[in-house]
C-alpha cells in the first residue's frame, strides 16, 4: 500500500475545509470507506483515484507519492 496516499488526501480535504463526511457524500462514497482511504487500510479504485485527482486539482502521481508537486 501506498503511504502517502492516505496522508495527501487529509491533507487536500483539509485545505479545501471539508470534514470527512462532507467528502464523502460529495463523491457518493460511504464515510467509513473514506475514512479507510485517508487511514491507508483500503485503497481506492483507479477511477475513483482520477475523480479526486481532478477534485483536488492535482495528479495521481501527486496523490500517490511519485511526486512532490
Amino acid at each position: 500500500m501506498n503511504i502517502l496516499l492516505g496522508k495527501r488526501l487529509k491533507e487536500l480535504r483539509e485545505e479545501k475545509h471539508y470534514t470527512q463526511k462532507e467528502l464523502a457524500k460529495k463523491l457518493h462514497l460511504n464515510p467509513v470507506t473514506y475514512l479507510h482511504y485517508e487511514k491507508d487500510q483500503r485503497e481506492p479504485p483507479l477511477a475513483l483515484l482520477a475523480e479526486l485527482a481532478i477534485f483536488y486539482g492535482v495528479s495521481t502521481d501527486y496523490l500517490l507519492g511519485l511526486k512532490d508537486y
